[in-house]
């Protein structure tokens, strides 16, 4: 099949948990599909998961993505590695530059296009950062393994949308929770402060500015005025812009972090361009992702025309 040539059913932008499980389900129905993934899932940073269903001793993130590729394999299905650096329609199809590995060029073009391309991390000053998230030091996600750390002694920053949010979350499974400033200003106002002193949560006011690992792994956080706190667990809550630029370019409605506003189809404001995944508004998890996928890759599938079989 010569990609240049073919007009695909679906182009699915984006090889993550979401991405993969919407190919799986499309290939199933079989339609003809195109994967574009360029490598950078987060779900590869996860060294166990212990909340995603069906794992009772946990799925490490690398092996979990590896499981999803090889059953989208059984159906015919695979990843095209690579980069859409320009989606646009043309004669009522979508159409895709894909930009591959070695800088060769390949146009795309779908029916419809799932877009499925998550969030871009803001920067937190990490010493070792690989080795501390392998290690379980430094976690991304207090909804994904709060349970997984408690009684332990964690670190959280405060962020731009309620600064206390996460703090408050942590106390549910620990005791001994510190709150740092993301910057020298204070964001917290008297009531938020009020809740952290009623929770218990130690609340330092001098702003992080780093974070250096201990020999055994474990967080050391450095605030302005010279003071060292060792953790043992530490939540960056990193700031974070959905990768929905592709969309915008599109028309697509975004709403706060230039995440996809989708509907209960997850159908973006632009007809045949759906969403999935972290990159739209909502929990971000694996199973809303691949829940979302299954939805999508569905409303997809009704919505084409139909593929009748022959032999």
């Amino acid at each position: 099949m010569n990609p240049d040539q073919t007009v695909f059913d679906t182009l699915i932008i984006g090889g993550g948990p979401g991405g993969l499980t919407a190919a799986i389900y499309l290939r199933r129905f079989t339609r003809n599909i195109a994967l574009v993934d360029k490598g950078h899932s987060r779900l590869g940073w996860i060294p166990v998961s212990h909340n995603y269903p069906g794992f009772p001793d946990g799925i490490n993130g690398k092996q979990l993505l590896e499981n999803l590729r090889a059953q989208l394999g059984r159906y015919g299905g695979h990843v095209m590695p690579g980069e859409i650096t320009d989606l646009r329609l043309e004669d009522g199809l979508f159409v895709g530059d894909c930009a591959g590995p070695d800088g060769d060029l390949t146009r795309l073009r779908a029916h419809t296009v799932l877009l499925a391309t998550g969030v871009a991390d803001a920067g937190m000053p990490v010493a070792r950062w690989d080795e501390a998230v392998a290690a379980g030091a430094v976690r991304l996600c207090p909804v994904c393994d709060g349970y997984d750390v408690i009684d332990r002694r964690i670190g959280v920053v405060t962020s731009e949308v309620n600064p206390v949010g996460h703090a408050l979350f942590m106390r549910t499974f620990s005791e001994d929770v510190l709150l740092f400033e993301r910057s020298a200003a204070s964001v917290l106002n008297e009531e938020e402060r009020r809740q952290l002193e009623a929770a218990n949560v130690r609340h330092v006011e001098s702003a992080l500015v780093g974070v250096s690992m201990s020999e055994d792994l474990k967080p050391v956080l450095h605030t302005a005025d010279g003071e060292d706190y060792p953790c043992d667990v530490f939540y960056p809550m990193l700031g974070e812009n959905a990768r929905s630029d592709l969309a915008a370019g599109l028309g697509a409605e975004t709403v706060e972090c230039r995440k996809l506003l989708v509907d209960d189809h997850l159908r973006t404001s632009v007809p045949g361009l759906y969403a999935i995944g972290d990159v739209t508004r909502g929990l971000n998890q694996i199973a809303v992702a691949t829940g979302q996928a299954a939805i999508a890759a569905t409303s997809i599938h009704n919505t084409l025309p139909w593929a009748l079989r022959t032999t």
